[in-house]
């Protein structure tokens, strides 16, 4: 916590994206995917395959899915077998999920810090809580933002300013950790840091849309932390008036 220029106390916040920055959820979406498309008369595709189509929503991951195995799908049946997915998806969604490596590590860190924790991701909020809470890791978050939570998605900063708010915190005092250009964008809209991971979802490297930082493990994360929070602290004491000014 620092002092803003009022000497109100300010929680800094780390945000973090879900699907292939926090949790590894391709295997899963791998089944639903699956499950759809042999609904539909067509072959499997790989898990690699899906690890490189998957980052765009379950409708374009089923659209990809199409586009693999045979002609696109037909404009007027996306709908349905997004349903068929999510009906899955729902079902099966921690079969085979898991977190990254040190991500539960870094979270004990910075809950233990009392640094706000929020969740900011494209996944539909009820499935991401359900996600999270079959993980046990609920207990971590002050919220999960989905974009049916405010109405508008990544890259659009409003959810980020959503999940900034959720965990007590202020643009000015707050990072942001994802996997993909949807992120980055999305915490450049805000003006805010960026960590990116390298073993997301992405089909181009996440250097390529200069985020702040790159790392290639969790372990790589917390030193980065605590340069940023340190350097919030400096600006705000510097801003806080001195006594009986």
């Amino acid at each position: 916590h620092v002092p803003n220029q009022r000497g109100i106390m300010i929680k800094s916040a780390v945000i973090f994206d879900l699907d292939g920055t926090l949790v590894d959820t391709a295997p899963d979406l791998w089944g639903a995917t699956n499950h759809v498309l042999k609904a539909h008369g067509r072959s499997e595709v790989s898990l690699d395959d899906v690890y490189e189509m998957v980052g765009m929503g379950a409708k374009k991951l089923i659209e990809r899915g199409f586009e693999r195995t045979g002609e696109p799908a037909r404009a007027d049946m996306v709908d349905i077998m997004f349903r068929q997915f999510i009906d899955f998806y729902s079902t099966n969604i921690t079969a085979q999920s898991k977190p990254y490596p040190g991500v539960l590590a870094l979270l004990d860190e910075l809950k233990a810090r009392g640094i706000g924790l929020a969740v900011c991701t494209n996944k539909l909020e009820r499935l991401s809580v359900k996600l999270i809470n079959g993980l046990d890791m609920d207990h971590y978050f002050s919220a999960v933002i989905g974009p049916d939570t405010t109405g508008v998605a990544k890259p659009d900063p409003r959810p980020l300013d959503a999940a900034i708010k959720a965990a007590g915190s202020a643009r000015s005092h707050s990072i942001m950790i994802g996997d993909s250009a949807t992120d980055i964008r999305t915490a450049q809209a805000a003006s805010i840091p960026v960590v990116a991971v390298s073993f997301g979802y992405t089909d181009t490297h996440v250097s390529a849309f200069d985020p702040d930082h790159v790392v290639d493990h969790f372990d790589e994360i917390l030193p980065i932390l605590e340069a940023r929070l340190a350097a919030h602290s400096q600006v705000q004491m510097h801003e806080v008036p001195a006594s009986g000014s």
